[in-house]
């Protein structure tokens, strides 16, 4: 397990992972009491397998199936790390940069030129600001009851 450090110090915390870009679409739910899948009641989900490759996870990298097979079997056995979100100094590095009118390269960093023609320059949104945002959006969603899947016909 990593547990992070600096800005990434809640790794462990966010279970960030890779895995496949598929999720299961639950439609209904069949008993089962043997499976080891199944809920307290004895159910178990039922659905179709989506397939998201190129698509977004929440925090965790995805990959396809044919390369989720090749990763998987390059770290069997052998704990990894791989880092993919820049920190804060990272970023203010990329756009000071393109401020300056500087080539990433010789400065020294490495940002997706694609997205930066989009986007002009990177800016790093630090938790203290972002985090009462997303809190305020949060308590504003309506309350719903759980939702239960029906039973399998």
């Amino acid at each position: 397990m990593f547990d992070g450090e600096g800005e990434t110090s809640n790794a462990r915390e966010r279970a960030i992972g890779g895995h496949p870009a598929v999720f299961l679409k639950w439609q209904c739910r069949f008993k089962n009491t043997q499976s080891a899948h199944a809920d307290k009641d004895g159910y178990v989900p039922y659905g179709k397998l989506v397939n998201y490759t190129g698509g977004r996870s929440n925090g965790c990298t995805t990959w396809s199936q044919s390369a989720s097979k090749e990763i998987l079997a390059l770290v069997e056995g052998n704990p990894t790390t791989l880092y993919i979100y820049p920190e804060s100094k990272d970023i203010n590095a990329v756009a000071k940069a393109v401020k300056q009118g500087k080539p990433l390269s010789r400065a020294g960093v490495y940002w997706n030129a694609a997205c930066l023609k989009t986007i002009g320059a990177p800016k790093f949104w630090p938790k203290r600001t972002l985090q009462p945002i997303i809190n305020q959006w949060r308590a504003s969603l309506p309350k719903q009851p759980p939702l239960e899947l029906p039973i399998c016909r």
